[in-house]
């Protein structure tokens, strides 16, 4: 029985593991696809802007 006790851990782990990975791929896409999509491209094209931003202001400071 000590093999048993011993083999359980992994085991449910691995199972986990495999759902985990099975609803990452099954969720990937679908009617959802497009909107988020969508809102990281906004977010990237907010964080563009903004670094454009910082690199076109005039630095102030030391003299």
């Amino acid at each position: 029985m000590d093999y048993v006790s011993a083999l359980l851990p992994p085991v449910v782990m691995a199972a986990f593991f495999t759902a985990l990975i099975v609803t990452i791929v099954k969720t990937q896409g679908g009617a959802n696809k497009a909107k988020e999509d969508d809102a990281v491209d906004a977010a990237v094209a907010r964080a563009e802007s903004v670094r454009q931003a910082q690199q076109a202001a005039p630095k102030t400071g030391d003299a």
